[in-house]
């Protein structure tokens, strides 16, 4: 079941992000201050998170937010899977809500970055498995070596 954010899946989600090899411990605050701020400012938010529930249990979730200044642009600016529990296809199923949630919400475009670094290989293959085209990457972006990769998927025109 896919739903959106209530309080008492902080607990859940803090110990699946804390998980992520991946994740710095940067990023790790920066994914915990987006949830708190859905949390405490609910409808005024600039995001909006929604949760994979797996018998009562948190497996994943993704953040999203309308890009300011355009017509229907949204940014995904995470989607986290369990790392006990990845490969199952909640990835999957959560992209293709995000995708669905732009679609009602009358947006044209959905756009995801990430990091060039090895360690985002699985991340970058994902997007281009689900119809994600690199736009752009930006050399050393993050830092020497660690290049900004923008995926998009245009939805409709």
């Amino acid at each position: 079941m896919i739903r959106k954010l209530q309080a008492d899946d902080r607990k859940q989600l803090i110990s699946i992000i804390e998980g992520i090899n991946n994740f710095n411990d940067i990023e790790k605050e920066v994914a915990v201050e987006l949830i708190d701020d859905v949390i405490t400012n609910s409808a005024d938010s600039s995001y909006i998170i929604y949760i994979y529930e797996d018998n009562k249990n948190v497996a994943g979730y993704y953040c999203i937010g309308k890009r300011e200044l355009t017509d229907g642009v949204y940014d995904l600016y995470w989607i986290v899977v369990d790392n006990k529990i990845q490969n199952k296809g909640i990835g999957k199923s959560l992209l293709e809500h995000a995708e669905n949630f732009v679609n009602e919400n009358n947006g044209r475009w959905i756009l995801a970055e990430t990091s060039s670094q090895i360690s985002y290989n699985a991340t970058r293959n994902f997007y281009l498995r689900n119809n994600y085209s690199i736009l752009c990457q930006i050399k050393d972006f993050y830092t020497i070596n660690d290049d900004l990769i923008v995926f998009g998927k245009l939805l409709k025109t």
